[in-house]
């Protein structure tokens, strides 16, 4: 039975103290176990039991009702939880408007077109979710732009040399293997079957990583295996790695694929390798470009967002 004093205690405003206790609290109510809480909490179940007590006897009403192997929230537990998580979920959204007010405005973002097609934009959904104030802008071209005249904060490029007028770091690295559609793969008898990629369309980017790469992709790949290419041989260009995948899942030939652009369409069975231990290791890499003497939150933001999006690529 409660005394005369727990009550007076019970119309008091919560303390810290009471507001550590409530920590406890929640847990409990939202695992509905003592036990479970006590493994978030690192705590014994005891100590979240007598925790827990010591709070009812402070607030004048039960929060729990025990059973032999559960516990249930009273009427007045559930209020109290309801009250507790809503006033979290509001205390979390202002931390985070908070933490995203020097983050907002305008960010412009140049890459090249398939790394912005296969990749970037793709995953954009989960950048807005993390900083809403942020107003991105997608550019995309095949040179190496002019940041100041563009007014451009950052750019991904893909090639084996920087600007030694940009900061740049390393975003992640690339493969390359050939792809095409399951179909052109059965038509013409492709897998595991090296000879017979004489009979095919050869498709590629002709500005991979120059303005005229030309069959780079495909005679460094046939470089590395020793293998010759039939110099007469049908073949189609592109200048972006996108339109030759694109032309690849519609049967038009065999592409040259770059691994991290192409994994969501070998995923879903669009694309196959038809030569899969034939992977080459890029001498391009992907990397980030953004002028030195520029410093800004916004920036940094998004690089760190796109380190975490390589990294789950890995």
């Amino acid at each position: 039975m409660y005394t005369e004093n727990h009550y007076i205690v019970g119309n008091r405003r919560l303390n810290g103290y009471q507001l550590s206790k409530l920590h406890t609290f929640e847990a409990a109510a939202r695992h509905c176990s003592f036990a479970l809480a006590a493994d978030e909490l690192s705590l014994s179940p005891s100590a979240v039991s007598h925790r827990i007590n010591h709070l009812e006897e402070e607030l004048g009403f039960k929060l729990f009702q025990r059973f032999h192997r559960k516990i249930e929230l009273t009427d007045e537990g559930q209020r109290v939880y309801w009250a507790l998580k809503s006033s979290l979920e509001y205390l979390n959204q202002e931390i985070l408007e908070i933490k995203n007010q020097e983050l907002s405005g305008s960010l412009t973002v140049y890459s090249r077109p398939s790394i912005a097609q296969c990749w970037l934009v793709p995953k954009l959904a989960d950048f807005i979710r993390q900083y809403p104030s942020i107003n991105l802008n997608i550019l995309t071209g095949n040179e190496n732009v002019n940041f100041r005249g563009y007014g451009i904060d950052l750019a991904i490029y893909f090639d084996d040399k920087t600007s030694n007028k940009l900061a740049c770091q390393h975003l992640m690295d690339e493969s390359m293997v050939p792809v095409c559609s399951p179909e052109y793969a059965e038509k013409y008898q492709l897998m595991g079957n090296i000879t017979h990629l004489k009979q095919c369309t050869l498709l590629h980017d002709r500005q991979a990583w120059s303005n005229d790469s030309d069959t780079d992709e495909w005679s460094s790949w046939a470089k590395h295996f020793d293998i010759s290419l039939d110099a007469g041989q049908h073949n189609m260009g592109f200048d972006r790695s996108d339109l030759a995948i694109i032309a690849a899942i519609n049967h038009a030939g065999v592409a040259m694929g770059r691994k991290k652009l192409v994994n969501k369409r070998l995923n879903n069975n669009e694309l196959v390798m038809p030569f899969p231990e034939m992977e080459v290791q890029c001498a391009q890499r992907y990397y980030i470009s953004t002028l030195p003497e520029r410093q800004d939150p916004k920036i940094n933001a998004f690089i760190q967002w796109l380190e975490s999006m390589a990294e789950k690529q890995e």
